[in-house]
């Protein structure tokens, strides 16, 4: 695996301390050469900004809007558009998500799909997956 794609409502816009240790762990992802992008069904425009501030700050590679690309999770063109976005085919990605619809789509579609509950849960998943050390 070598990209990482993660949902944004419900999973990277939670409390400061997780939105840091997301931060963390993202660049601790990045550092290992993986390719990171945000994936969210939201519809773009002004009030996306808070979204898109990952990739201007560099935390993430790439975000893709479902507004902008025209797809929505959990069709195969959202999680394509993500995929293609980091230059991966979709199986060489994984995919974390807070809906289950979601996560069972893209492993029907052929990434690692992970359900996000708690952060400590998934960052575990994320650290064995990518082989990343630390604690987050």
């Amino acid at each position: 695996m070598r990209g990482l794609i993660v949902d944004y409502v419900g999973v990277l816009d939670g409390t400061d301390e997780d939105v840091k240790r997301w931060r963390n762990l993202l660049a601790a992802a990045k550092a290992q050469g993986v390719a990171t992008a945000i994936l969210s069904n939201d519809p773009g425009g002004p009030g996306a900004e808070s979204i898109r501030e990952w990739e201007y700050r560099g935390i993430v590679d790439a975000v893709m809007l479902s507004g902008e690309i025209g797809a929505e999770k959990p069709e195969l063109a959202a999680f394509q558009a993500a995929a293609d976005a980091l230059d991966l085919p979709v199986n060489d990605c994984v995919f974390v998500d807070d809906n289950i619809v979601n996560v069972k789509a893209s492993v029907e579609f052929g990434l690692l799909g992970m359900l996000y509950t708690v952060f400590d849960r998934t960052s575990i998943e994320i650290q064995a997956v990518f082989d990343i050390e630390g604690e987050f």
